[in-house]
């Protein structure tokens, strides 16, 4: 069956229901195999996901108004609730399963935990909506599985209670798209030499703790801390103490030198292991002060809580991992309309695998009007241009790489004291690649 086939069934004959889907509004994503909006009616997403309507007989629905932090409120304000055993006609083959929840009640945390399998194998154990997503209520929580290996022609997904009920509001299960062959290469580096980054396309950061986050670390640009051996871009933090701080960490930046204004970055890295860790791959504005409306000059914006220079020109979290949660990467971007403080960041997460023992792919995809953030090929987060200006929409300026390892902070941290029998900690970098499409072609400098 092939995947145009089978989005032509799924839209207008159905495996739930027999009503088909307007999609003239945006063209249909093709690699979703199968969606529904639970609790409630089709609904053909902005982002090209084409949901079914739910119509299953058995179980409870429900509502909820005032959803925050979703790009597409729709499929988050209705959902099925209790113990959910499904099962739907799939091809065999690999897919990535994304699961969408919101808390539609006041609740503490502990209160509503639940287990998720699929093909009968745990995915997630005592998932809690609620604590997934800081504990704010009524938050869109986006939650995907990849490598999901179907072998009976049937995908069979079970939610269990462990205390309360489960709530889910809906599912979208998609293979992995075919990469694009005419994105050209811009800019570079395969770490293919010995000794400090290359200072043509790396600058190092050197700062002091507590500088942004409450984190532990200072960075510092030793060797120690940054280094290229092995072919590899070594970032490795230490329990030392350096500087009025305990522990001595690298963060490296590409501004000026490798920057990029749509287009495509893939990262290739392995992830430092243990509670207290907190690296991350991510992209600020080379221009700092676009959308600053309070700051135009100073010479250190970040970290001075009165300078607006972040959110207001952006922020791209290509992977964010905290060490007390292994194995769950995060994808979010920040803008002024859209950011944490005010509980309204918009963010998803992946279970990925092994992620302190193996490589993954790391990337952006980044046009005009939308975001997408993949591991291993596999996209997880869209962002949408919401059309609201530069407040929703910041993401029209060249941008630049960020490389780092951070120690505790408000993140990092948020899991207990840091494990200071797992360090020193690496993150293990094998490249770094920039790309454009011939349309949007302006190479960084080199």
């Amino acid at each position: 069956m092939t995947i145009k086939r089978l989005t032509q069934r799924l839209i207008c004959t159905g495996l739930l229901t027999a009503s088909c889907v307007s999609v003239a509004q945006t063209p249909i994503d093709e690699t979703v195999q199968l969606a529904i909006n639970y609790g409630g009616p089709a609904h053909h997403g902005a982002d090209g996901i084409a949901y079914q309507a739910d119509n299953i007989h058995n179980g409870k629905v429900g509502t909820v108004a005032d959803i925050r932090g979703a790009q597409d409120p729709t499929i988050f304000h209705t959902y099925r609730t209790g113990e959910v055993d499904l099962s739907y006609p799939l091809d065999n083959g690999e897919y990535t399963v994304t699961l969408s929840f919101t808390e539609p009640d006041d609740v503490a945390v502990g209160d509503r935990v639940f287990d998720v399998l699929i093909e009968g194998e745990m995915v997630i154990p005592n998932f809690d909506i609620y604590q997934a997503r800081g504990t704010t209520a009524k938050m869109a929580v986006v939650w995907s599985i990849p490598a999901v290996t179907v072998q009976d022609g049937q995908l069979d997904i079970q939610l269990t209670a462990v205390k309360g009920e489960p709530v889910v509001s809906a599912l979208a299960v998609r293979t992995t798209p075919p990469k694009r062959d005419d994105w050209e290469l811009v800019w570079q580096d395969e770490f293919d030499y010995e000794g400090a980054p290359d200072p043509t396309k790396w600058t190092h950061d050197i700062w002091p703790a507590g500088k942004v986050n409450q984190e532990d670390q200072a960075y510092t640009d030793r060797l120690k801390n940054v280094r290229v051996e092995n072919g590899m871009l070594v970032i490795e933090a230490h329990k030392e103490q350096y500087d009025n701080a305990e522990y001595t960490s690298g963060r490296i930046h590409s501004a000026g030198k490798g920057d990029l204004l749509y287009g495509r970055v893939d990262v290739r890295a392995k992830l430092p292991y243990g509670q207290g860790t907190w690296p991350a791959i991510w992209m600020l504005s080379t221009n700092p002060f676009k959308y600053a409306t309070n700051c135009k000059t100073a010479a250190e914006w970040q970290g001075n809580n009165k300078c607006d220079a972040w959110p207001n020109s952006g922020e791209i979290d290509i992977m964010e991992h905290v060490g007390y949660d292994m194995n769950r990467v995060h994808g979010t971007v920040h803008t002024k309309a859209y950011y944490w403080v005010i509980g309204k960041q918009r963010q998803a997460t992946i279970e990925a695998d092994n992620v302190d023992k193996q490589f993954h792919l790391y990337s952006l995809i980044w046009s005009p009007t939308r975001i997408d953030i993949l591991y291993d090929n596999q996209p997880y987060f869209t962002y949408l241009n919401p059309n609201e200006g530069w407040e929703g929409w910041p993401f029209d300026h060249p941008f630049h790489v960020i490389l780092n390892i951070a120690m505790g902070g408000g993140w990092g941290g948020a899991g207990g004291p840091t494990n200071d029998s797992i360090l020193p900690a690496r993150m293990l970098v094998d490249y770094v690649r920039l790309y454009q499409l011939p349309e949007h072609l302006t190479k960084p400098a080199k």
